[in-house]
């Protein structure tokens, strides 16, 4: 019955495609090894002739030799038997249904075909590998959607790469998933991997995949800056845009950090403006880095971004400003420091939050209190009502006390004049703070104190 004349569930659906995918792949495997006669438990493989197409091998010892790169017991099959070519079925990570009787089906790990020189590549076996090329196996053989070389920059195997582009392997060679193996440069250790491939003529500026990233966005997507100081050296584009409209500089800006690795993709911004990344891209949301910086709470990026001259108070799709953004993320992120993020924007200009919704940040806020302590100090008065204290948790109470009485106290008692000379300094010096403050003869507490110095406590 089609899918298409009964009323099937989604699930029904998928379970229906599934098998006919699994299907498919068993009609694959019997048109490989038809023209070859089934090997007995004694002799796995046969002695093919070159025309003829790779053999399936299932023989538990050979896989072993393979995954463990036992080299002397691959060398006495190599020696017996021709089989450099061969292709071993392996699982990857994710599971899949399956039925393997009908009626019944259960989760198993989806079934895929590789070579053994795919595996040794990627596992780091230098000398299992020179032994498969040695014997005749297909430098570029990539059965399973992934060539040798892929495998070796995806674990950062440097010397199996040397290896293999010293045989003659593709640099710029496809992946199933259309990625080219300096797309599979992604972690610190890679980065003689990727020169390697760049001396052999690999493509600096291709677009892969659906994501239509290139080494460039990958590389600031991991906070590699070697390996963007790398890049752009062979003339990469840095402002090419991804299928999400981003630019390299959006992708470092955007992607989640922790607070160890707030500088390593702090460099790699550094290094992407200094070879005139454009500051005001915007990908398919509007968002620009400074919007994307402020979302990742990196300080130190947010800190650059202002000081060559980003758009403060540019809007997104969603009409959110910088401000905005970080404070939506304030509190899930309070070792990132926050806080400084939203002295940086008010210093440099940035449209305070309306007083009427103040109280609304302050409920979501009270986690970081020198976020809600800075954003406070930029008012001259602020009407502190009852419903104050009822949006802070007792335990945050508490645990910064001192700050939050001196908070509450403010429905009672004024602004000190101290406070109220600094707001009128600053409000007459309204975007012009950051290029004026820091020229005026000023000593430096004063000047600290005028940029809205931490003090963990409301005067």
């Amino acid at each position: 019955m089609s899918a298409l004349s009964f009323p099937f569930s989604s699930c029904a659906l998928r379970s229906l495609r599934l098998d006919a995918e699994q299907q498919e792949r068993w009609e694959i495997r019997k048109r490989l090894t038809r023209r070859a006669p089934r090997p007995t438990p004694q002799v796995l493989i046969s002695a093919s002739l070159p025309h003829r197409p790779p053999l399936l091998c299932t023989d538990p010892l050979i896989h072993c030799a393979v995954f463990c790169g036992d080299v002397i017991s691959l060398q006495s099959y190599v020696t017996a038997q021709r089989f450099a070519n061969l292709l071993i079925p392996t699982r990857n990570h994710e599971l899949t249904w399956s039925s393997q009787q009908n009626g019944i089906w259960s989760l198993t790990y989806e079934e895929e075909l590789t070579c053994p020189l795919y595996v040794t590549a990627s596992r780091g076996y230098s000398d299992c590998l020179q032994l498969l090329l040695r014997e005749g196996a297909d430098v570029d053989f990539a059965p399973g959607g992934d060539s040798a070389l892929h495998g070796a920059c995806e674990n950062a195997h440097t010397e199996c790469v040397r290896i293999l582009l010293s045989h003659g392997a593709n640099p710029n060679a496809d992946s199933q998933e259309g990625t080219l193996p300096l797309h599979r440069c992604k972690t610190p250790q890679s980065y003689r991997c990727a020169e390697l491939l760049l001396q052999h003529g690999a493509h600096v500026n291709t677009q892969a995949g659906d994501d239509e990233d290139t080494p460039l966005h990958v590389a600031a997507c991991h906070g590699l800056w070697e390996h963007v100081d790398l890049l752009l050296h062979h003339g990469a584009s840095v402002d090419k845009k991804n299928a999400q409209g981003e630019t390299p500089l959006c992708v470092a800006c955007s992607h989640p950090q922790t607070p160890q690795e707030l500088d390593r993709y702090y460099r790699v911004c550094q290094r992407l403006i200094e070879n005139k990344a454009n500051i005001h891209a915007r990908d398919h949301d509007q968002q620009t880095p400074l919007h994307l910086a402020c979302k990742s709470v990196n300080p130190q990026t947010v800190q650059l971004l202002l000081e060559r001259g980003a758009e403060v108070n540019a809007m997104n799709y969603s009409a959110n400003t910088a401000m905005q953004n970080v404070l939506q993320v304030a509190v899930y992120k309070l070792q990132h420091q926050p806080e400084l993020i939203v002295r940086a924007l008010l210093n440099h200009g940035a449209v305070r939050v309306w007083p009427g919704a103040l109280i609304k940040v302050l409920r979501y806020c009270c986690s970081s209190p020198r976020t809600v302590e800075v954003l406070l100090n930029t008012y001259s008065r602020v009407r502190v009502t009852e419903e104050w204290a009822e949006a802070v948790p007792a335990e945050v109470q508490q645990k910064h006390s001192r700050f939050f009485q001196s908070v509450f106290s403010l429905s009672q008692t004024p602004r000190s004049l101290q406070h109220l000379c600094r707001y009128a300094l600053r409000s007459h010096l309204e975007g012009r703070l950051a290029r004026t403050l820091p020229n005026l003869p000023l000593p430096p507490t004063l000047l600290q104190f005028l940029q809205l110095r931490f003090e963990d406590v409301l005067y």
